[in-house]
């Protein structure tokens, strides 16, 4: 699955299930469901990309603190730019 399928996708009622789970997380938040993106990204704490998809969603909530603790979990930095472009990164890479 490429890019444009996935966003094509989002007109659906149910993620593609030909994607991983940290991928269908990021097709519910862009859906609006951050509460089972969440649930996924706490389904497997200790995994590098499920605690990486916590720490976008923390940040996505607002909670700094909390996203940085995920981030540093992450062995990865908190980006500087727009959420929309971390999601957009974040699925183009899990794909």
């Amino acid at each position: 699955m490429d890019f444009i399928t996935f966003q094509s996708s989002l007109k659906d009622s149910q993620p593609p299930k030909d994607c991983t789970p940290v991928v269908q997380a990021l097709w519910y938040d862009a859906k609006g469901n951050w509460e089972k993106a969440h649930d996924i990204a706490q389904s497997r704490e200790g995994t590098r990309d499920y605690d990486r998809l916590h720490a976008y969603l923390h940040r996505k909530e607002g909670d700094q603190w909390n996203a940085g603790y995920w981030y540093r979990r992450a062995r990865a930095e908190m980006p500087a730019y727009a959420l929309e472009k971390e999601w957009e990164e974040l699925v183009k890479g899990w794909l």
